[in-house]
């Protein structure tokens, strides 16, 4: 008798890390999508009623081997260098921001996203690290969000890019939802959220978030720091 049992989907997702990125930016949102990585499964997996046949695993590429050092917290070791990594099919793509600006990022990290990011199913930017993604060119004619105390810098930055960004957005969709951006740090938990209600349905989405206890927004335009930073 043959096996019916359909083959887990697993999607790769490459994590981009520098000096000085920003460690929300990227664990908060891998608390909900790193929930049922292949590992996780086995671990926790019974606690999801809905719990769906994919799982995202996550890969942490850095220039090298070296543990990286955040703005704030501790140490991140990187499981994989972009050299190496350019030689991976990734599915998904994720860059979160951080202090330094474009200019200061490494060619292997720029080269990386540049290249990977249309490759894979999905490229996903956080705070300032939609500021790195527009300067490989792949914002050009795209709209996208960025942190909100540094939007109108940014949008001056990179004016050359024609980039049609949006002052007022939690998290913004385009390119036939390849393209995720979001707002500064903390909505990266809104971008994680709503990617995974569209990647796995919302009644794991749900189970995900209640686990965590995240209070995420419910809406992409409710952005009341667009306000207080006076961009609407």
């Amino acid at each position: 008798m043959s096996d019916s049992t359909p083959q887990l989907e697993v999607y790769r997702m490459a994590i981009c890390l520098y000096p000085q990125v920003a460690l929300t930016d990227f664990q908060g949102p891998l608390e909900l999508l790193g929930s049922f990585s292949t590992t996780n499964r086995k671990i926790s997996g019974g606690q999801f009623k809905n719990l769906p046949n994919l799982a995202i695993n996550p890969e942490f590429i850095s220039d090298t081997l070296d543990p990286v050092v955040p703005l704030v917290g501790p140490s991140v070791t990187p499981t994989m260098t972009y050299e190496e990594a350019m030689k991976v099919n990734f599915d998904i793509v994720f860059v979160p921001g951080g202090l330094n600006p474009p200019k200061a990022a490494s060619p292997s990290t720029l080269e990386f996203i540049k290249h990977k990011g249309p490759e894979a199913k999905y490229l996903l930017a956080v705070c300032t690290g939609s500021w790195l993604v527009a300067y490989t060119g792949l914002l050009t004619g795209k709209r996208a969000t960025t942190n909100k105390a540094s939007y109108k810098m940014i949008v001056e930055d990179t004016k050359k890019f024609n980039i049609n960004w949006v002052p007022k957005a939690r998290w913004v969709v385009d390119d036939d939802n390849h393209l995720w951006t979001s707002s500064g740090i903390t909505a990266g938990f809104d971008l994680a959220y709503a990617f995974l209600k569209y990647l796995a349905g919302e009644k794991f989405a749900q189970e995900v978030r209640a686990l965590a206890e995240v209070n995420t927004v419910e809406n992409p335009d409710d952005d009341n720091f667009a306000e207080y930073f006076g961009l609407a």
